[in-house]
């Protein structure tokens, strides 16, 4: 927002900005939505050949962790699923 005692020009050049990131903003708000249409496609191909897209998508999940956080969050499962009985 302007403040109330800048020149002209100021204000002129503030708004240019703006509407720059707006504008960059929401292009990449298209191009996210290209993209998560692209991946659904993706995930339909993989049904369509057999394959369980929860499970496809807890492997890209697990993927996306290095390998100390992942194991972390393998033994805190099992650790709860000891807690309720759900492991012998």
């Amino acid at each position: 927002m302007a403040d109330g005692n800048a020149p002209e020009g100021s204000t002129t050049i503030a708004q240019g900005q703006l509407r720059s990131f707006v504008e960059r903003i929401e292009r990449l708000e298209e191009e996210k939505a290209a993209l998560a249409a692209d991946i659904k496609e993706v995930y339909g191909e993989a049904k369509g050949n057999g394959f369980d897209t929860k499970v496809l998508r807890k492997v890209i999940s697990l993927r996306k962790k290095d390998t100390a956080e992942r194991q972390e969050e393998e033994a805190m499962l099992e650790l709860y699923l000891h807690a309720l009985g759900m492991l012998a």
